[in-house]
């Protein structure tokens, strides 16, 4: 069954120092807080890579997402992949298969993320096997 969820999160993004600096590397640690349809938590890593070209960069992620989405508690792990070619953003956030517990053990999806007015707000499709 496929299932649309919608709300707001908070994120704090904090770089993480390397012993081994690699110019234009970045790995940084991610926490997010879920309201509306998802209430909860993630946890995460970032790797980043910037380029000598200005608004040119990407970002590889895995994140995993703990609480209720819609009344169904449970946790799912997303991995995110994105590019930023000459200021053109290309993002997609997919849930990783199986990754899925409790009475989420069987999600599949996608979210996508909306930045409005300073605020970060979530659009998630999903399906549940019944």
């Amino acid at each position: 069954m496929k299932m649309h969820a919608e709300g707001e999160f908070i994120v704090k993004i904090v770089p993480q120092s390397e012993e081994r600096n690699i110019p234009l590397f970045g790995r940084m640690t991610i926490d997010k807080e879920f309201k509306g349809d998802l209430t909860g938590t993630s946890q995460g890593q970032m790797l980043s890579a910037g380029t000598a070209v200005p608004n040119s960069a990407g970002y590889v992620a895995i994140e995993k997402v703990t609480g209720t989405l819609q009344g169904r508690k449970g946790s799912f792990v997303l991995q995110h992949h994105a590019i930023m070619n000459k200021g053109e953003p290309s993002l997609s956030i997919t849930v990783i298969p199986d990754s899925g517990t409790d009475e989420l053990m069987s999600i599949s999806g996608k979210l996508d993320i909306i930045r409005k007015e300073g605020k970060h707000y979530y659009q998630f499709d999903y399906s549940l096997a019944d």
